[in-house]
Order: C-alpha cells, then sequence, then structure tokens
C-alpha cells in the first residue's frame, strides 16, 4: 500500500486504483500447501508470461510490430492489469461500485459469461485462457470478504450454461466461506515464498522492469499510451485525436509512476536469536516471536499491582508512558489522558477532572433530565457520549476554548433502545459507536452522521460489555456467559456460551488487534468469578448430523439451554459411542484443543447449505476454562450458527 501511495495510485481514483498481485496458482486443491512453490504464481513474470503458450504470441506480437504511421511502438499488451472497469467488476457487488459499474457499462450489467463469477475462472482468464486479460489483483482481496458475496441480491443475469450469478464461486480451500477465503489468502501474502520474491514482482510494477530493455527482456512492455508523460495532451492540435487519446488513458488504464530504477531487495528480517540479518521471514508462533497471544501458556500474573485504586477498576488505558486506570464511573480523555469524565453522582451531575487527583474541575449539571447516566465513552477530546436510564445515546460537544468548556452542548440524541442503556465503545477508524442494552439489542450508530446503522439482535441477556477491533472491525458484545462476534456490517460470526456450572457472567471484553486476520488473535473476557479468560476464533467445517429425538433432548436451565457441559459434568455412564463422537470430533480440533475431549454437537438441519458447512471455534488459554468444551448448536431463533470455543 505504500509503494502504491508513492506511485500515486489511490482509493480516489478507481483509474489509479491500488495494484496488488496475484500470488497463487492453486485454486482446485481442498487445502493449501504454503510450503509447495507449485502452490504459487511466478512472481518475477507479468500476468502475460505465466504460461509458455502466451508468453510465444505476445512475444511474436512485440516482434512482428509495424506502425506505419511510427506514432505507436511496438507493445507485448494492448490492455492494463488495472482500469476502471477491472476495479468495477470485481466490486460489482456492493455499493457504490454497482453503480458506477452500469454507468461505465451505459447502465446495464455486462454480458453474464463475462462478470467476475470465480475467482478461479479469473485467475484462468488472466493467466491462460484470454489474450486480452492481463489484469491483477485489488487490495479488497486481502481484507474485504463483502465483495464475494451478492448480498443486494442484484440480477446479474445468467450465463450460457444456466448458471445463475450470485455470490463469487470460492476455490475449495476457502471451504464456501467468504472469510476463510480473505483469511487464507491473507496468509499466503504474508508466507514465506511471497515474502522470499514479492520484490520481484515489484520490479515489474514500480520498479526498473517497468521501462525499458529490462521491460522487454521481462515481457513486460505496455501499450505507451499506458506510460506516464508519454504523450502531451495540451499539444495534440485534432480535436477526435485529443479525445480518443484522453478515452484511451481514462479507460484502459494507467502504469504507476517508477519508483525504482534498481533491482528492488527481497524482505529481509533480523533474527532475533543472534541479531543476524536474513532474508527468511519468521513463521507465525516461532520460540523468537513476542507476540503475547502466541504464547499464552507463558502469561504470568504481574508480582505486585501494576496501580491500585480506591474502588473497583472501570477503565485500563496503555500508553507510550505505562499504564492507566482509573474507578467505576470515570473514563480518560484523549489524547493525552491526563483528564478524566465522571459521572454517578447522586445529584446526577458529571464531572471534568484530573488523573492526578479526585478534584473537580468543572461540574456539568445539564445532563441530569436525561436520567442517571450508567455509561459513558470519550471518542476524541471534543466528544463525550452518554447513555443510562433514559433508553437514549446523548452525543455532547465539549468547548474547546476555556470559557466554553464549562458547558456541554447536546449535539445529538439517538433514540433506537427501548431499555436501559448498559454500555458503551466507539471506534475512530471506523468512525462508528455501538451502545448495549438491558433490552437484549446492540445498535451500531455513524459516528460522522450521528444515526442509525444496524440493530444487533440475539442476545439472550442484558449485554454487559461491548468492544471494536480497530483492524477488521469486528464487533464483540456479551451478555450474561454469551460471548457474541459480528461483522462490521452487523452480520453474526459465532457466539459462544462460556458457562460451566458456577456464576461467572462476563462483565469486560477486549480483542488483540495485532497480525490482521491471524487466526491466534485472542478475544478476552473478565468473569465475575475473577477468572480472565483467552478465547480464539478457528475456521471448522462440521458436517451436518440430524438433530437428536426429543424424547434424548435433556433439559437444562434457561441460562445455558445450549451448553453441552465438559468431562467433569459428564455422568460415569456415558455411551460407548459418545466417546467415539469425541474422538471423531478431535480431529477436526486445532491443536491446543486436540488433548480435550469434547461432546457431539448436534446440529439441525439448516434451511441453507452455507450455515449448514460452516461454524467457527476458538481455544482458551486459561487452564481453568480449557477443562470446559462448550458447544452451541444452530440457534433457530437467531437464524445462524454458532461455533465452538475451547
Amino acid at each position: 500500500m505504500h509503494l502504491n501511495t508513492l506511485a500515486g495510485r489511490s482509493y480516489n481514483d478507481l483509474m489509479q486504483y491500488p495494484v496488488f498481485p496475484w500470488i497463487l496458482a492453486d485454486y482446485d486443491s481442498e487445502e493449501l500447501d504454503l510450503t509447495n512453490p507449485k502452490t504459487f504464481r511466478n512472481l518475477s513474470k507479468p500476468m502475460g508470461a505465466q504460461t509458455d503458450d502466451r508468453l510465444a504470441q505476445y512475444k511474436k506480437r512485440y516482434k512482428d510490430w509495424e506502425d506505419p504511421n511510427g506514432e505507436t511502438p511496438a507493445y507485448h499488451y494492448g490492455t492494463h492489469y488495472s482500469s476502471a472497469m477491472i476495479v468495477a467488476s470485481y466490486l460489482v457487488r456492493m455499493e457504490p461500485f454497482t453503480q458506477i459499474f452500469l454507468r461505465l457499462q451505459g447502465g446495464h450489467f455486462d454480458l453474464a459469461d463475462r462478470m467476475f463469477h470465480s475467482v478461479r475462472e479469473a485467475w484462468y482468464s488472466a493467466s491462460k485462457h484470454n489474450m486480452a486479460d492481463v489484469k491483477e489483483l485489488i487490495p479488497e482481496f486481502f481484507y474485504l470478504p463483502e465483495f464475494l458475496l451478492n448480498s443486494n441480491n442484484f440480477d446479474l443475469g445468467c450465463k450460457q450454461n444456466g448458471t445463475k450469478l450470485c455470490d463469487v464461486i470460492l476455490p475449495p480451500w476457502a471451504k464456501g466461506d467468504p472469510r476463510e477465503f480473505i483469511r487464507v489468502h491473507r496468509e499466503a501474502l504474508e508466507c514465506d515464498y511471497v515474502s522470499a520474491h514479492l520484490h520481484e514482482w515489484i520490479d515489474l510494477i514500480f520498479g526498473y522492469k517497468q521501462q525499458g530493455p529490462a521491460a522487454v527482456d521481462a515481457v513486460n512492455v505496455f501499450h505507451h499510451l499506458f506510460y506516464e508523460g508519454q504523450v502531451d495532451i495540451y499539444n495534440i492540435n485534432d480535436p477526435l485525436k485529443e479525445t480518443a487519446t484522453i478515452g484511451f488513458i481514462n479507460n484502459f488504464g494507467q502504469i504507476p509512476k517508477q519508483l525504482f530504477k534498481k533491482p528492488h531487495p527481497p524482505k529481509r528480517v533480523r533474527s532475533r536469536v543472534n541479531g543476524d540479518m536474513s532474508s527468511v521471514s519468521m513463521p507465525l508462533g516461532s520460540a523468537c516471536d513476542k507476540i503475547f497471544f502466541h504464547h499464552l501458556d507463558n502469561l504470568r500474573p504481574s508480582l505486585a499491582p501494576v496501580k491500585e485504586l480506591k474502588e473497583p477498576v472501570g477503565q485500563i488505558v496503555c500508553t507510550d508512558k505505562g499504564i492507566l486506570a482509573v474507578e467505576q464511573n470515570k473514563v480518560l480523555i484523549p489524547p493525552a489522558w491526563n483528564k478524566t469524565f465522571a459521572w454517578g453522582y447522586a445529584d446526577l451531575s458529571c464531572r471534568l477532572g484530573t488523573y492526578d487527583s479526585d478534584k473537580a474541575v468543572v461540574v456539568y449539571e445539564c445532563l441530569s433530565e436525561w436520567g442517571q447516566i450508567l455509561c459513558a465513552i470519550c471518542p476524541n477530546p471534543k466528544l463525550v457520549i452518554t447513555g443510562g436510564t433514559s433508553t437514549v445515546i446523548c452525543v455532547w460537544e465539549v468547548g474547546t476554548s476555556k470559557e466554553k468548556a464549562k458547558a456541554l452542548t447536546l449535539k445529538q440524541a439517538l433514540i433506537g433502545h427501548t431499555d436501559t442503556v448498559t454500555c458503551l465503545t466507539a471506534s475512530l477508524a471506523y468512525h462508528i459507536v455501538v451502545s448495549g442494552s438491558r433490552d437484549r439489542t446492540c445498535i451500531i450508530w455513524d459516528l460522522n452522521k450521528l444515526s442509525f446503522v444496524t440493530q444487533l439482535r440475539g442476545h439472550r441477556a442484558p449485554v454487559s460489555a461491548l468492544c471494536i477491533n480497530e483492524l477488521t472491525g469486528d464487533i464483540v458484545s456479551c451478555a450474561g456467559t454469551y460471548i457474541h462476534v459480528w461483522s462490521i456490517n452487523g452480520n453474526p460470526i459465532v457466539s459462544v456460551n462460556t458457562f460451566t456450572g458456577r456464576s461467572q457472567q462476563i462483565l469486560c471484553c477486549c480483542v488483540s488487534e495485532m497480525n490482521e486476520w491471524d487466526t491466534q488473535n485472542v478475544i478476552v473476557t473478565g468473569h465475575s468469578d475473577g477468572v480472565v479468560r483467552f478465547w480464539r476464533m478457528e475456521f471448522l467445517q462440521v458436517p451436518e448430523t440430524p438433530a437428536p429425538e426429543p424424547a434424548d433432548a435433556m433439559e437444562l436451565p434457561d441460562e445455558c439451554s445450549e451448553a453441552h457441559l465438559g468431562p467433569e459434568a459428564q455422568d460415569d455412564d456415558s455411551s460407548d459411542s459418545d466417546v467415539e463422537d469425541q474422538s471423531s470430533s478431535q480431529d477436526t480440533a486445532s491443536k491446543d484443543s486436540q488433548a480435550q475431549p469434547s461432546n457431539v454437537v448436534h446440529r439441525a438441519r439448516a434451511s441453507s447449505a452455507r450455515a449448514g458447512l460452516a461454524a467457527w471455534s476458538g481455544d482458551s488459554g486459561s487452564d481453568d476454562s480449557r477443562r470446559w468444551s462448550d458447544q452451541l448448536s444452530l440457534d433457530e431463533k437467531d437464524g445462524f450458527y454458532s461455533g465452538e470455543l475451547f
């Protein structure tokens, strides 16, 4: 992305959109072998040179090229690897790109056989079958699963073989799930082979093989109008020719600025063992890796408290200067973190204070008419957002000058909940606020427009804790003993019951935000039994099995009606078939959970094939919580599959 930006590529210009490489050549296997070089595209060659047959034809075109007017130099490719139409065709299922595509196409979708419909077919078209197709990828292939789904149900037509276009057809190794496709594709991008060869692709797109004799040798010469500075539009006297030239550049694509005149060096990673430089990247979870969630078993509590407070802890903030903490009913104000906003007083006032003392600098009494405040956040120094018994989320503006700082101005009252608002969180990266309530729902609000976006339903208890992953936008909500994970668009990803037979309501939660799409990232929950638990999400394919007969169903209390307790809660006379089911289910579990027996999951038949195949699971790093295996089946009321967390 840095290179794209430096070369003039931007999300704001479809004609100069960021370009990313095809990195894989295997779109047929059930599992990707990232240690096999044959799995990968040849990054030292452009897309037109991936197969010998096409390479020979492009070489022949260049060798036999003749222009009677002498205006057009010889070239290998008359089409480009990135253009407005290529970008719009990849993103056609998602607005606003749908409307952009329709405008480019004259108000209608393209012929179904020419639409982007299958990742595998797109690869073979660009690398082998189509002489007019040498397109590369866009960044969304490595972070945005939504563009692969036809969530808006656009009528994209039918192919000549009768296939109706809908969601993008994914490779077998994606298991039919867009999130799994993105995860595996991102893992491939960051793997050792790509790290060792990516500089060769950089040479082709941004480097010394982009132009000149090196480009000819690399079979990487495009039509001369694709290159920056090859034509002076203002000196073209013929209006028709000027219009045609501008149209050609706008519609067919532009080569990025040339950033390097010498070969780009391979990626070099400093070995943390002896300090030597090597060109081999470190595998995830290696012994030298200092990321905490790769070594959960090594976590130990500090010998002495990091911070001691007079009352229960309400917020913890990690800064460059150290760890800051304040009591309940207080929040620290960014970015200096030296001031606090406090509430919960008998007169329903709120107070602005300093971190180092309990002295109130300003007392705000204008909030009393909105009832008792139970939660508040400060996304930035100018905004305070409160929620409480009034069911309304109030967005307050703090004055910047010393005089105006003594008053809060109500900027917007957000109405949507039907019961007390219990928790709030905000994301500056995604400009959203999420509120949780005793009405057992969460609402996502647009922080810029201060308007309703969507509602998250399906909680079995009042929502007690919320957090947002600033990297992926995933939202974690906790209610009672349940953890729910949602996408930024409000689609459910996974839910699990953490109930272990004793009172352990979830009081707070947070997520690790390192190595985006690394499955070893964790969700951390704090419980009323004093235990901090770590959870990990992992994609599992769970075979669909018939639901048990009603006579065999075991009645459980409402708070754990979906949970099957682990081995310590089982009777001694469990059947042999249960043991067989346990061992077979372990085969699909992650390495961390293989040592833990787990009950068979009986899943009701799903109405959609996708829901019937996909589930997410996670692992807890806590020895205490590893004793339990909480498994959930289809929640028919909420209409989505929940997963397994260990």
